[in-house]
């Protein structure tokens, strides 16, 4: 890291970069992401440096009583220091991932339970905008499918923001809900799941895409039931040979804009299947629960009539259902960022 960081410093002085927006972008944000690293690194290595002058003083003991006592104080200070930042030093390299950084893109599609479902994607969906507007992030629509009753069969968003990525990869799963339907007459308690996915947002830079590898399709759009909504077909769908991904937008009237979202999602999309192929080759016996984007995985569960979340992965009960269905999700992504860091130190354990 120490390295790239400073890769990175010459490469924001170098003209070619600069006139490049896309490249100095990218490296800008790595560029501070390191940072954070970098700064604490130097802390801890000034202060292993104290420790050792202050081990000289006392070891030496030439009779100086003041100076004695004041080495082996300043010593037991600069030894909690130590401690202090090693673990934050250990947090960075943990938390500040190549892409902790990184925006994101959210997909979130109903699973069993018929309108229930897509109404349950509905409040995912408005949760995490809410959540992103306490965080003072950006949210921008990408694509949507909506049902009659007024939930989303899929719905496709990017936020974006500073450590947006850390902080929702761990909403990658499978969302459970258990309630009464709005169109349930005798009361009973059902089961609906959705899907939810968080791919980081990649750049140009990131992943190149060979506009041979894809064929780009145009529609019309429709609403719901198949009404039709626009009259020229500005509807893109965007599919990638080599791998089978499809990728389609159709929010935008302009046939122009829903292309250039569609290629965001897919180059998303492309990176995140790279990387997991990557994983797989490098371990293909042991897969982390956390951050494996599994949206097969069950991880949590909202119970709305005993006003619970349960955060299967982690045995996280919190009975705030009614507060966190309105954005206030910090309870539990701070609990999963912690739970993720700590899995992350085991597998690096079990390599050594």
């Amino acid at each position: 890291m120490f390295e790239r960081h400073n890769e990175l410093e010459k490469q924001l002085s170098d003209p070619e970069v600069i006139a490049d927006n896309t490249r100095y972008t990218s490296y800008v944000k790595e560029h501070g992401r390191l940072s954070k690293f970098v700064a604490k690194y130097l802390q801890l290595d000034e202060t292993l440096k104290q420790k050792e002058e202050a081990n000289a003083i006392i070891s030496e003991n030439n009779g100086d009583k003041d100076l004695y006592e004041m080495a082996r104080d300043e010593l037991g200070s600069l030894e909690e220091k130590e401690i202090e930042l090693f673990e934050e030093v250990k947090g960075c390299f943990f938390t500040e991932g190549d892409d902790a950084g990184k925006n994101a893109i959210i997909e979130i599609r109903a699973g069993t339970g018929g309108d229930e479902a897509a109404l349950f994607a509905a409040d995912l969906f408005k949760m995490y905008t809410k959540y992103a507007e306490k965080q003072k992030w950006k949210m921008e629509m990408l694509d949507s499918s909506y049902t009659e009753i007024g939930g989303f069969k899929e719905v496709t968003f990017s936020i974006e923001g500073e450590s947006v990525y850390s902080k929702l990869c761990f909403e990658s799963g499978t969302h459970r809900v258990q309630r009464v339907p709005t169109t349930e007459t005798s009361g009973r308690i059902h089961t609906s799941a959705a899907t939810v996915a968080v791919l980081p947002e990649v750049e140009d830079v990131d992943i190149k895409i060979d506009p041979k590898d894809i064929t780009v399709d145009t529609f019309r759009s429709s609403g719901p039931g198949g009404q039709k909504v626009n009259k020229t077909s500005s509807a893109i769908r965007i599919t990638h040979a080599p791998t089978g991904l499809v990728v389609k937008c159709m929010d935008e009237k302009s046939q122009h804009r829903n292309r250039a979202k569609a290629m965001r999602v897919l180059r998303s999309r492309l990176y995140t299947f790279m990387q997991d192929q990557t994983k797989n080759e490098r371990d293909k016996t042991r897969r982390s629960q956390i951050g494996s984007g599994d949206r097969s995985e069950k991880i949590r569960t909202y119970n709305f009539p005993q006003n619970r979340v349960t955060d299967h992965r982690i045995n996280l009960n919190l009975y705030s259902l009614d507060k966190i269905m309105l954005g206030e999700l910090d309870d539990l992504i701070k609990a999963m960022m912690e739970y993720g860091k700590q899995e992350k130190m085991k597998e690096l354990a079990a390599t050594l």
